[in-house]
Order: structure tokens, then C-alpha cells, then sequence
């Protein structure tokens, strides 16, 4: 069965509550000075089975001092019942819930003429013509407007048929996108604990099910769910909900508060967004302050315009909302603002972009991703997120910005990559691939490039740059590793660099010693190779030596790196021949004495004092030619 949420609109005491009770069998109203007073003060639910389709209430208070409960339930809405009393026609509420609605981009509904029992026929088809010039050039122009009356039940039926005409003609939500129900409602339910409910935007849920608060970012279970009043195995997307939570405390939930997929999305204090006000507000200047009504959360923020110091009455423009504290928004989501003094509607608007920076009034690469976002086209959304990103950006990333379901993300990437405008990347299971554009891989080669031949030329001795050294010249954060690898294979494969293990080269490059240099190489390999195992200091080799000694230091290096010398210690370097002798002498003692192997007896065995035993000892450990125990060496 399809599931359809209908909000009332319209004046207070126009009838909303009494029309939703005849319609439904349920009055709305629960609250005890609502009971009281007769009238609505916060928000009302209701059912109604019509056969293809079961309509879920939301009654919303008419009175102005209540509109902030009317927006909280406004944003679940799928049509619109617009109610107008015969007795009292178009009255201001009438107007601002109408705006809202509009503002909202609610797209369908039905208008509803109450109370048509008070007045004669012509006094009804004087209403019906005002209201027919109300809605011209509205989304309600040309639908059904529908005489009828809560007491003596007339026109109920008509209205009836009409409504599941239009609840028909909706499009069904889609339950396989990530969940999020925007809570209404909060209470303690004995013997349950903690009930939220509010209508679910998409997704489903489930009992015993794992969700996430936002914006405690608070990890709970549900433990049961219900669906007009009765428990069910399922909610999905378009669903009136009421939750039965674990792992959260009745005086830590509030109305505003989201419950979401956990680990998915991530929470945001400033977005921007396509900001419209009515032809009936003042002019609006940028960092105004406003309060600001989305889902069913509601505060006091900043307005920036981003392209105008004023935004007139009846205009529209791209802004930036500035919030006082973490909230979950996504593209599409719809809002409203109100002026502070006096507390009316002035305008609305829909989120572009939820991870919006600090911008300046003039910004080409963000006017471009947020018509992207306003056309709605996904290849163009995602071309326009990657374009500026040096380290990519991650599926689960592009998720938490989109909404997308990760094989949206993925189907759409391979598109551009197969378009040559971005480059799918391995990533972390975690976070999934890296999607960067080719001209920010591009970009981060010629840098690679132009590193490695800074170094050259400052090391000409040197043969090549360490990896990680290079990274960290290329790249400003952690995050740009992949993209760094990329790059690095790619011109490793297409032989403009060349990798020997942990350094990296120009292709092709050879060591091209001086003839000083070439000199100084061949008289400390000689030093070294003369002295067997009691070799000299270092520095007074190298202080023999015709070259400097930063040049001398550097040719050192290249013999150790060549494995021509053999660093056992700071002070103490061997030439490769030595250790190798070392080693088949040690074969042969095992060979004739057995394993075990005194100090001493080794010192007899290499001719060399305990100076040089024990830190060649302790390289041979470290080699895993011998091991320790004890005071003893055991030949492996």
C-alpha cells in the first residue's frame, strides 16, 4: 500500500482539526490545553485507509504564534490540504501557510472549502472565486477545491475520492536510500522508556536496528517501530513513525534532533544554499540575522548573500547559512526563514552544498558546483565536488555530501572516468575509492616531476629522493597520499621516473662523479678494503680525502648504498669483502667446533680486540647469523 503524508494548512479556526477528524475518525488534537482552549497548538496526527493508499495527518496550528509548530511538521509533507472556512475566506495564516508551503516546494494538494454549512451556496461560490484568484500561478492552480463540512458531513465523500486522486498521482519515496527520520515528537512510553516519532523522509527502519543522533552524533538501537498506531516489522520512506530507542536517555532527545543510517553522514554548521524571499518581505541584507526552520529544527543564524550586499523583495540568490550549532542537512533539503522582529515568513530556500568554507562574494569553482546541485544532474554534481580537491575525495565522503547510495556514487564515477574527467583511485575499506579529477593527478605529477629535479640539483651525488621525503614536498595533507601514488606510478610507467626501492630517480639517471670525486670514491674503498676487520675511524679516512667534506660525506653514502661498505656502527664501517670473510669463517667453526660460540673465541677467530667484537657480534645478531644467550653466541 502506498504511504502519503497530508499536512493541513489555513487560518486558525478555520476547521483544520475537526475536518481530519471526520475524515479520519481520530482527532488530532492530544494535548490538554489544546482540549481545553479548542484550538491547536502543536502538531496532531491522524490515519486514513482509502484502499490504494493510506494517508498520514499532520494537523499543524493556524495561530500565528504557533507557525514555528506548523514548520516542524510541514517539511514531511507530500500534498497539501488547504483549508479555507466559507464564513471567514482568506485570512493572513491563510496567506503565510500557503507561502510556506510554496517555499517548501510541496508539489501537489487540494483545497478545501470548511464550514460550508454556515453560509448559503453563493456565499461558498464567492469563497470558491477568491480562492481560485489566490492560487493562480501557484502548484494548487487548476486542483480540486472541495465544499465541505466537518459537522453535517457534506462533501466528505467528494473529498475522499479527491484525496486519493491526488495521493495516487505522488510519487512513491524511495525506501532503499539512506535512512533519516527528522524527529516531531518525543516522550517516555512505561515500561518502554524513550519513543521518538516524526515522518520518515527515505529509508526504512527496523526493530533492532543500529541509528545515529544527530547532532550528538550518538549511536542508539531501536528497539521497536510502529506505523499508525500499531507495531510493524518495517517503516519506510513516507511513513508517519514512532521509534522505541535503547542507548539514549529521555532528557538527551529533543524536537530538531535526526535520526539517521549510522556512519554515513556527517554533521555541518554551514551550508549554502539558493535563498528566495517573498514579494511581500523587506529587502534582506547579507549577515542578517533570521530565524532559520528546517525539517523540524528551528534557530537563530546568519544569512550571508554571496553574490549582494541586499537581496530585494520577490528575488532570489545564492547565500550562505551560518549555524549556531552542528545540524544534519543535505542537498535538497528544503527550509524556511522568519524575521526576528516581527516573527513572519520572509522567504525559504534549498540547500546546495552542506560542507560549504568561508567564501568570497566572487568564487567561479563554487558557483559552479552549486548550479550543479541546482540542476540536479549527477555527473555534473560529482565532476563539480571533485574539481579543486588536490587529495580527492573518498566514496564515503561523497556520500555524506550527496545522499547517494554508494553504488550511485560508483556508477556515476565510472562514467567520468570513462569520460577522461576524473580517476577512481584504491582506497580504504573504510572509506572505499578515491575519486579525483585528471587535472588534479595532472597537476600533482608536474609538481612530483619538478620536486625530483630540485633535488637533483641540489644532490648531484645523491642517487635519488626518498619516497616519503618526496611526499612530503608534493603533498600539503595525509589526505593527498593516494592521489601522491597515483602520480608516482604513473610516471614511473610511462618512464619518466624510475623507483629502486624506497628512492625515487629521473628515468634514466646515472651518478656522474668529477674526477676529484671519482678519486675520492676508489681511497676509501681502498682504506676500508686494506683494513680487513680493524678498520679505521671514519672521519680520518674521509679527512684524507682531496674533496670537502659534505662532498666527502655524500660519497660515503653511496658506497654504503651501493653495499660496497657495510655499516655496522656510527664509527664503525667495513668493507663488504670483510663481513663476507667474517661470515665463511664463522660457517667453518660450526662446521668443525659446533654452534656454541664464546666471546672469546670469536675474538681468536676474526683477530680483533673486543673494540670490534662485540658491536660485530651484535650485527651479526641483528643479520641473524648468530643469536645471543647468554654471555655465548649460538651460530644459526
Amino acid at each position: 500500500m502506498k504511504n502519503v503524508i497530508v499536512g493541513t494548512a489555513g487560518h486558525i479556526d478555520h476547521g483544520k482539526s475537526a475536518l481530519v477528524e471526520a475524515l479520519t475518525g481520530t482527532h488530532p488534537d492530544r494535548l490538554e490545553e489544546e482540549k481545553r482552549r479548542g484550538i491547536t497548538i502543536d502538531l496532531g496526527f491522524a490515519f486514513l485507509d482509502l484502499g490504494e493508499a493510506r494517508l498520514g495527518f499532520v494537523d499543524v496550528p493556524g495561530h500565528e504564534r504557533f507557525v514555528k509548530n506548523m514548520l516542524a511538521g510541514a517539511g514531511g509533507f507530500d500534498l497539501v490540504l488547504l483549508v479555507i472556512a466559507a464564513d471567514e475566506s482568506i485570512k493572513p495564516q491563510t496567506r503565510e501557510h500557503f507561502d510556506i508551503c510554496r517555499l517548501l516546494g510541496i508539489p501537489r494538494g487540494l483545497t478545501v472549502i470548511t464550514k460550508c454549512d454556515l453560509v448559503d451556496r453563493d456565499g461558498v461560490e464567492l469563497v470558491r472565486l477568491e480562492a481560485e484568484e489566490f492560487l493562480r500561478g501557484s502548484f494548487l492552480e487548476g486542483a480540486p477545491i472541495v465544499a465541505a463540512s466537518a459537522r453535517t458531513g457534506a462533501g466528505l465523500g467528494e473529498l475522499k475520492k479527491e484525496l486519493l486522486r491526488v495521493a495516487e498521482a505522488a510519487p512513491p519515496k524511495n525506501a532503499a536510500q539512506h535512512f533519516r527520520l527528522p524527529i516531531d515528537r518525543v516522550f517516555a512510553m512505561k515500561g518502554f522508556g524513550a519513543v521518538v516519532t516524526g515522518t520518515l523522509v527515505s529509508g526504512a527502519v527496523k526493530p533492532e536496528d543500529e541509528a545515529e543522533l544527530f547532532p550528538l552524533r550518538k549511536h542508539v538501537r531501536v528497539r521497536g517501530v510502529q506505523s499508525g498506531g500499531k507495531a510493524t516489522v518495517r517503516a519506510v520512506a513516507g511513513q508517519r513513525t514512532a521509534l522505541n530507542l535503547a542507548g539514549v536517555d529521555l532528557e538527551e532527545l529533543k524536537r530538531g534532533m535526526t535520526l539517521a543510517a549510522p556512519g554515513v553522514f556527517a554533521e555541518t554548521l554551514r551550508v549554502d544554499a539558493r535563498l528566495t524571499l517573498l514579494q511581500s518581505a523587506r529587502p534582506l541584507k547579507s549577515h542578517a540575522r533570521v530565524h532559520f526552520h528546517q525539517g523540524t529544527s528551528e534557530c537563530v543564524t546568519q544569512v550571508v548573500l554571496l553574490d549582494r550586499a541586499q537581496l530585494a523583495p520577490g528575488g532570489s540568490c545564492y547565500a550562505q547559512v551560518q549555524l549556531p550549532e552542528a545540524a544534519l542537512l543535505l542537498p535538497g533539503d528544503r527550509f524556511i526563514v522568519r524575521q526576528v522582529s516581527p516573527v513572519v515568513t520572509i522567504g525559504g530556500g534549498v540547500v546546495l552544498n552542506n560542507r560549504a568554507t568561508r567564501q568570497g562574494r566572487k568564487d567561479a569553482r563554487l558557483a559552479l558546483l552549486l548550479g550543479a546541485f541546482e540542476r540536479g544532474n549527477r555527473d555534473e554534481i560529482l565532476a563539480a565536488l571533485c574539481a579543486g580537491e588536490s587529495a580527492g575525495l573518498t566514496q564515503k565522503q561523497i556520500v555524506a555530501r550527496t545522499g547517494w547510495l554508494v553504488e550511485d556514487v560508483q556508477e556515476t564515477a565510472q562514467k567520468l572516468e570513462r569520460a577522461g574527467k576524473v580517476r577512481v583511485l584504491p582506497g580504504t575499506a573504510e572509506s572505499g575509492s578515491v575519486l579525483v579529477t585528471a587535472e588534479e593527478l595532472a597537476g600533482c605529477a608536474e609538481r612530483l616531476k619538478a620536486e625530483v629535479e630540485k633535488f637533483h640539483a641540489a644532490n648531484p651525488l645523491a642517487p635519488g629522493i626518498s619516497k616519503e621525503e618526496l611526499r612530503e614536498r608534493v603533498t600539503r595533507r595525509a589526505e593527498e597520499a593516494a592521489v601522491f601514488r597515483a602520480a608516482l606510478e604513473e610516471l614511473v610507467a610511462e618512464r619518466e621516473l624510475a623507483q629502486a626501492g624506497d628512492l625515487v630517480k629521473r628515468a634514466g639517471r646515472e651518478i656522474e662523479l668529477a674526477p676529484e670525486e671519482a678519486r675520492a670514491k676508489e681511497q676509501i674503498e681502498q682504506a676500508f678494503g686494506r683494513a680487513g676487520l680493524t678498520v679505521p675511524p671514519v672521519r680520518e679516512v674521509l679527512a684524507r680525502l682531496a674533496v670537502d667534506g659534505k662532498r666527502a660525506q655524500k660519497i660515503l653514502l653511496m658506497l654504503l648504498r651501493e653495499r660496497v661498505l657495510v655499516k655496522v656502527t656510527k664509527e664503525l664501517i667495513f668493507h663488504h669483502t670483510a663481513v663476507e670473510r667474517l661470515r665463511e669463517m664463522l660457517a667453518e667453526y660450526k662446521r668443525k667446533s659446533g654452534e656454541r660460540l664464546p666471546i672469546a673465541a670469536f675474538k681468536e677467530l676474526s683477530g680483533v680486540s673486543r673494540k670490534y667484537a662485540i658491536p660485530l657480534l651484535e650485527y651479526l645478531d641483528r643479520e641473524r647469523v648468530t643469536r645471543r644467550v647468554g654471555d655465548e653466541r649460538v651460530i644459526q
